[in-house]
């Protein structure tokens, strides 16, 4: 069974093999993790789609190919040896070497004899920058291997952090230094500024009350920690909220492909999560129209954490219909996000602040305290107007305010 060079991202195109866990000649489960491929996007492992005996490796570590080249051929147990294929020079000119620094990352120290053999990159970036042991730090990764999490957790234990670790050496008054651009981060500069040049963006903002939310947070808070493991954020309801909102909006649930506009029929909300100031990175939860809310919260909350700890799997970084970037942890209070094209609009969702608010009631209007917070959707001018990327938002303001959300918790 050949092996092949997987889709990592609906616009990525090739893929650098950092590492390779079995060599011509071994056995390897299904599953079991065979090799780790680094894009511009994502570092990530990829398992054996069969269990086997690997016949032969056609790409070797620190080479770039293209998505869909054949990187290896398993033997299904109880199979014949294959063949060398007569092409196996025609799909190595296919492919182009590339630094192994660059696949392995800037340090420029060497990890210890022996040490590292099941680091991914940005792991193994970190070990080298801290000048660590990894025999002394315990991985709660695939197969025991040890993930980004692990190393700062360490670090945090022995009294300090990653920010402190790895800033730049202080310079003198009149004095600088340069911080290499990862992978990650130089994809990320080149997408923005594609974007940016490309769609006339327009930034429109409302301000939202969460006191429904609020509540049923505040109600479920102890019980869901309890149940769930992890604390109920405000950007499942978010995420929920949007969804029913572009099931009325379709033109926003779209791409814009210069003379068209193709409607997406299924609501695919891409989350932006951020890597430890290392870069970012956009796991997508799919179908979210046809999830209840825990079941939302339960993935949007996976799919963050396997992130940042490289374990995502390539079909969940595509098919992203609509973006959704959560800056509201750090306070900001507007963001005028990018849009990730070729979709046609993207939500910024800022920190949700305790503010005087007017009640409209029968009886008058009155003063009261609640919590407000700010949504700001950058479009593409091209896909559609003001007048419709405003109803969006009004009616996203809407069910944000009037949804019973206590009882959504409970399906």
């Amino acid at each position: 069974m050949d092996v092949i060079m997987p889709q990592l991202g609906e616009t990525v195109a090739e893929g650098t093999v950092v590492k390779w866990y079995k060599k011509a000649g071994d056995s390897v489960k299904a599953d079991e993790t065979l090799f780790d491929v680094e894009t511009d996007k994502v570092s990530t492992e990829i398992p054996s789609p069969v269990a086997g005996i690997v016949d032969e490796i056609l790409v070797g570590e620190g080479v770039t190919a293209k998505v869909g080249t054949r990187l290896a051929v398993i033997r299904v147990s109880g199979s014949a040896p294959a063949a060398k294929p007569v092409g196996a020079a025609s799909v190595a000119s296919a492919i182009a070497p590339v630094g192994v620094a660059l696949a392995r990352g800037a340090s420029t120290q060497p990890l210890r004899a022996g040490a590292g053999e099941r680091l991914s990159p940005v792991v193994r970036r970190l070990v080298a920058e801290h000048n660590l042991d990894v025999a002394q730090i315990a991985g709660t990764g695939r197969d025991g291997r040890i993930t980004r999490e692990d190393v700062t957790a360490f670090v945090a234990s022995a009294g300090a952090t990653i920010s402190a670790a790895i800033a730049p050496a202080a310079q003198p008054a009149t004095g600088s230094s340069q911080l290499p651009l990862n992978a990650v981060r130089k994809r990320v500069a080149e997408n923005m500024a594609k974007s940016w040049t490309t769609a006339p963006h327009v930034l429109q903002v409302v301000e939202a009350d969460f006191q429904r939310i609020d509540q049923a947070r505040r109600s479920a808070r102890e019980a869901w920690k309890q149940r769930e493991g992890f604390s109920l954020t405000y950007l499942p309801f978010i995420v929920r909220a949007v969804s029913m909102a572009l099931g009325k909006f379709p033109r926003l649930n779209a791409t814009f492909n210069g003379d068209s506009i193709t409607l997406m029929k299924r609501i695919n909300i891409g989350i932006a999560v951020d890597l430890n100031f290392d870069g970012l990175m956009v796991p997508v939860v799919k179908d979210v129209s046809d999830k209840s809310l825990p079941q939302i919260a339960r993935e949007i909350n996976d799919l963050a954490q396997r992130a940042r700890a490289g374990r995502l799997k390539p079909d969940e970084l595509t098919e992203g219909t609509y973006t959704l970037s959560n800056n509201g942890a750090f306070g900001t209070v507007i963001t005028a996000p990018i849009i990730n094209v070729p979709q046609v609009a993207v939500l910024s969702t800022d920190s949700v602040r305790k503010k005087p608010v007017v009640i409209e009631s029968p009886e008058g209007d009155s003063i009261a305290i609640r919590p407000v917070g700010v949504l700001a959707q950058s479009f593409d001018h091209r896909a559609v107007d003001g007048a419709y990327s405003g109803a969006f938002l009004s009616e996203v303001k809407t069910i944000i305010e009037t949804r019973q959300w206590a009882q959504d918790l409970q399906t």
